[in-house]
């Protein structure tokens, strides 16, 4: 696989990984409920409400 073509392909990934992020965002905030996410080495709670707050 050519250089470029490698580019292209961790383009796309990237791509593929912000749409899930965006999709899960969107579900979470339509069925009012809560993201369970890893920061610092702990297991954290985020609720719909404060989705808004985190940054893209």
């Amino acid at each position: 696989m050519s250089e470029l073509e490698l580019e292209q392909l961790q383009e796309k990934i990237d791509a593929g990984i912000l749409l899930a992020q965006q999709r899960l965002k969107e579900k979470v905030l339509r069925e009012d409920g809560e993201l369970v996410v890893m920061r610092d080495g702990k297991v954290t709670h985020i609720k719909a409400d404060d989705l808004d707050s985190l940054g893209e």
